[in-house]
């Protein structure tokens, strides 16, 4: 095989970023859009720094190289990080605000307020802001505050002396995170058009107040992000759930790895910060507006404007189900699958809650990864305890960002009797399946859901995923025995359809990828089309870069990191890679795979990363039914390699381009089709 060069992960999730940005820099799109997706890199960029960028500030630091991770690296990522932060502010300052001026809507900056506004701000800060605010001023019997992960504050440097006499010059206010970060301005606040006020420019306009008796000098508000990946010792827990409560306590505290200040903020203060911080000077980011631009999305809410947004999309009820008729005499027809958010997550729940309230269904059994602090799903599982089900919940605590919320929901379940439990110790329970036993006659029944996405309705509106329902005794034998094996670590016995990680899922990927490479040598048609979140494994990659070569002709569908380097003369002239990116976050993970007019197709939990393939519970299953195969080959696959609008292609040299075609019949999102082939269904149906 032809060597080759691994593109570099964390620069490739810092790509799609830029790609997203792209969105909102299009003219095209709706104005608080664009607003959102400048909101949605800023929110994708915190979450970088917390998880990613420790181990190459440790390395810069000299304390630890791991892997890739090297002084150069973190020189390297910051530069990219610095030059992405600054575009942003540019977009907003130059292009975004005054859109929205045109529009009669403003955030107003305390020198542009009339005397009247000045009153009516002065009224509000010190009702609502001011009785919040609690000042510190640095000695040695008041050291540096404790600061929390991305929460707003301010550093202020003062002259004369304190109440006692001395010289201590700065002070810290910390910014309640309970305040809004923007606030309408009322008529009686004066002026015309949508006004709004940003919660850093009213304190900031009244600092001196917090200081009676003392000059302010030089200020900068300042936001601090922390590495925030939950790490517990699992060889020393004995209570995964009790560890993890007090872990998430320390999250907001832990190792600072960025410092965002005002742009205008004195080299004296910032030093003094990444002294406090102990950062190094490339992880200081001076930034021209507010330090958080994700609470910025709260203008999208508080304008709510249609004319300023995308067209409403309303899903419609799933195509191979009809309102009002049982799922359970649905599914002895066939599989059934649901293409969300373009169909609706409501033929989800509504499978789940007629087998809530059917009294033959004994038994309920279901993963949980994320479904949100405010979920139907739990209170109907709640609801099927109370009816006398038994119920089995498999919650993974873990799930990153969403420990506070299934930590609270495992409590809630068991309380009221539910056997709940936490999968397999050192393995994260990714898999996404719902299992219903059903008494029929003198049978027991199973029928099931597997799903591509999360128990969310909330993401199901805005993520791209297929769930998919099924009677097949094959199939839901398979997932019983899933079950069984996470709550008792009883061995697995041999499955009959599901793939299933840590096990046989990597195995059965690569025999399948050299398979095709075998069948393409001696002649053969061969095709492989990946539709996953992202490419990081590098024995799969491997593998892909060998059939490659092989003759094997093969297309990848990689939202966001993507180590594989494509269309590289000589090495991987078979394989293209694109990304695409749209209006809802594309989340669906297809493998498909042909020899000659043989072909399979699996839906799948798991995105091709070594993490999901070896240190998580994830599964794959084949699509059986022909007919149901086509559709999914056609919607997830085909639309996405023909999409003219909203798709980028890598480029040889690592770099990606947008797909322009020259034939403008061709200008057409897979997304956009998809809405529209969904609304046109919907109006046949009525």
């Amino acid at each position: 095989m032809v060597p080759i060069t691994f593109l570099d992960r964390d620069r490739s999730i810092l790509a799609f970023n830029e790609r997203v940005l792209d969105w909102a820099r299009r003219d095209d799109v709706p104005l608080l859009e664009r607003l959102r997706f400048l909101c949605i890199v800023s929110s994708n960029l915190d979450e970088f720094f917390e998880v990613r960028a420790v181990s190459h500030l440790t390395a810069f630091e000299g304390s630890e190289q791991k892997g890739t991770c090297t002084a150069a690296s973190f020189k390297a990522i910051s530069g990219i990080a610095h030059d992405m932060v600054a575009r942003q502010y540019a977009l907003y300052n130059d292009e975004l605000l005054p859109a929205f001026g045109r529009q009669g809507i403003r955030i107003v900056s305390h020198g542009e307020r009339n005397a009247l506004q000045r009153r009516w701000v002065r009224a509000y800060f010190e009702r609502a802001v001011r009785p919040l605010l609690v000042p510190v001023g640095l000695d040695p019997s008041h050291p540096f505050p404790q600061v929390a992960n991305k929460s707003l504050n301010f550093i202020v440097r003062l002259g004369g002396r304190d109440a006692f006499g001395r010289e201590n010059e700065i002070a810290i206010v910390k910014v309640p995170r309970v305040l809004p970060r923007l606030i309408p301005m009322t008529h009686r606040g004066g002026g015309e058009g949508r006004l709004f006020l940003s919660l850093s420019s009213v304190i900031r306009a009244h600092l001196a107040d917090l200081f009676p008796g003392r000059k302010v000098g030089e200020f900068s508000q300042f936001r601090v992000t922390r590495h925030s990946d939950l790490e517990v010792d699992e060889d020393d827990v004995k209570n995964l759930r009790t560890a993890l409560r007090l872990g998430l306590e320390q999250r907001h505290y832990g190792q600072a790895v960025r410092l965002e200040v005002s742009a205008g903020c004195s080299e004296f203060l910032s030093g003094f910060l990444l002294t406090q911080f102990n950062l190094p000077a490339l992880a200081l980011y001076r930034v021209p507006g507010p330090v958080n631009l994700v609470r910025l999305t709260q203008l999208v809410d508080l304008v709510n404007d249609p004319q300023l947004l995308f067209p409403r999309h309303k899903p419609c009820y799933p195509r191979q189900l009809q309102p009002g008729q049982s799922f359970f005499e649905r599914l002895q027809q066939g599989d059934v699958s649901i293409h969300q958010p373009f169909e609706s997550f409501d033929g989800v729940l509504a499978f789940l809650r007629e087998a809530v309230n059917d009294p033959k269904v004994l038994a309920i059994k279901q993963t949980i990864y994320r479904t949100g602090a405010d979920s139907e799903l739990m209170l109907l599982l709640r609801e099927a305890v109370r009816r006398g089900k038994e119920v089995t919940v498999v919650v993974e605590l873990k799930a990153r960002f969403d420990e506070e919320a299934n930590i609270n929901w495992a409590e809630m379940l068991e309380s009221i009797g539910a056997q709940v439990v936490y999968g397999v110790m050192g393995l994260k329970t990714h898999a996404k399946m719902l299992l219903v036993t059903r008494r029929q006659g003198r049978r027991l029944v199973r029928y099931a859901h597997l799903s591509t996405g999360n128990y969310n309705p909330g993401t199901a509106r805005l993520y791209t995923d297929i769930s998919y329902l099924t009677a097949d005794p094959l199939l839901t034998s398979d997932i019983d025995h899933v079950f069984v094996h996470l709550a008792s670590h009883s061995r697995l016995p041999k499955l009959n359809r599901l793939l299933l990680a840590p096990f046989q899922l990597h195995t059965r990927l690569l025999e399948k990828i050299d398979a095709l490479a075998q069948a393409a040598l001696r002649g053969k048609d061969t095709r492989i089309v990946v539709k996953t979140n992202a490419l990081t494994d590098e024995d799969l990659i491997l593998a892909l870069v060998r059939a490659g070569q092989c003759g094997v002709r093969i297309d990848l569908i990689v939202r966001g990191a993507c180590m594989l380097p494509a269309q590289v003369p000589g090495v991987t002239d078979n394989i293209r890679v694109r990304s695409v990116i749209g209006r809802f976050l594309e989340h669906s993970r297809v493998f498909y795979f042909r020899v000659e007019k043989d072909d399979t197709l699996y839906l799948s939990s798991a995105d091709w990363m070594n993490r999901n393939m070896l240190r998580r519970v994830e599964l794959a299953w084949p699509v059986t039914d022909p007919v149901l195969r086509q559709r999914l080959i056609d919607e997830c696959l085909v639309a996405y390699l023909h999409d003219g609008r909203d798709a980028w292609d890598l480029q040889p040299n690592g770099s990606y381009a947008r797909v322009k075609p020259t034939d403008p019949a061709q200008r057409h999102g897979a997304q956009a089709a998809l809405m529209a082939r969904y609304s046109a269904s919907k109006l046949r149906e009525r």
